[in-house]
């Protein structure tokens, strides 16, 4: 069992080395002008594969970043060449996604920018479907705050996280929802991932939501696994459990969404978004369900409404 825990920490582990790697633009730098403006172009080396990445306008900043970075991506391969030296003795071997958990991934990424724009109306945050694509794409968009626009990358680097082979074969865990948190809300908190330790407010309510403690977020988290429940209703049940219990300072219904449809996809079940026309509906649902009244209300919704099967 210490293996097989070790094995399920390492792996996550390897997966944020490599989703830093992905996010950083290093490589070979190549520096091509057009119409009297220059713009920096990186090449580098993926699985064997060469590539070319557009970074941006030149200058002397934006330069400097390049080569910082490819001395810190240096540094992140040979972590990660570490770990898969600790796999081996450990005798690890990839396990095969069984077809059906391959295909609700295909399905997931073919609709990621509808999924993240969904999630970001429900957060209040001022974007249209053009301009989230915009953004997930690595392009420029006009009149949104740098904040918004930074939560919208968090979700893409959140969601590319739960959909990599090594996270989906992973357990829904505590770990798990705590690294999804640390990426959701990165660059905003530098208590993002941990346990809150301060009180909040609920807009909407004068319900206030217990300090979370580890221990029983845990227990409760495994009771919730222990139900005898089918997959999308267990999913439901952490989705709506994570919201309310307001476990981190910010990011709870994103870091909610995410964790819970680990759990649908890992299972081939399928996915949970809500609509962005539903938003307000769902956020009225989710106040009563706060404050102890019409759970089974916004149960129905969520089933009817904003799950999707595969």
């Amino acid at each position: 069992m210490e293996e097989k825990m070790e094995i399920m920490n390492i792996l996550q582990n390897k997966q944020s080395l490599e989703h830093e790697l992905q996010s950083l633009a290093y490589g070979s730098v190549e520096i091509r002008e057009k119409d009297s403006n220059k713009y920096i172009y990186v090449h580098y080396r993926e699985d064997g594969v060469a590539l070319t990445k557009y970074v941006g306008e030149y200058s002397k900043e934006l330069y400097n970043v390049v080569l910082n970075n490819s001395i810190k991506a240096k540094e992140l391969k040979k972590q990660i060449r570490e770990i898969n030296k600790r796999l081996k003795q450990l005798n690890y071997t990839e396990e095969e996604l069984p077809e059906k958990v391959e295909q609700n991934i295909d399905f997931v990424k073919r609709h990621l920018v509808d999924t993240i724009y969904k999630q970001a109306i429900l957060e209040g945050v001022a974007t249209t479907f053009a301009d989230t694509e915009s953004i997930i794409e690595g392009g420029k968009v006009n009149n949104m705050t740098s904040e918004d626009i930074m939560k919208i990358v968090n979700l893409k680097h959140a969601w590319e996280f739960i959909l990599n082979k090594n996270v989906i074969l992973s357990d829904t865990n505590f770990a798990l929802l705590c690294e999804i948190n640390k990426m959701v809300e990165e660059g905003f908190y530098y208590s993002a991932g941990k346990i809150r330790n301060v009180p909040v407010t609920i807009s909407g309510t004068t319900w206030k939501p217990d300090l979370p403690i580890e221990s029983i977020i845990k227990e409760e988290l495994e009771q919730i696994f222990s139900k005898k429940l089918n997959d999308v209703d267990t999913a439901i049940e952490l989705l709506l459990y994570i919201m309310k219990k307001q476990i981190f300072i910010d990011g709870n219904k994103r870091t909610a969404v995410i964790f819970s449809n680990h759990y649908l996809i890992s299972r081939g079940k399928g996915i949970i978004v809500i609509p962005t026309e539903l938003t307000e509906e769902f956020k009225d649902l989710l106040i009563s369900y706060y404050e102890g009244k019409d759970k089974k209300e916004i149960k129905k919704f969520i089933k009817e409404k904003c799950y999707t099967s595969i």
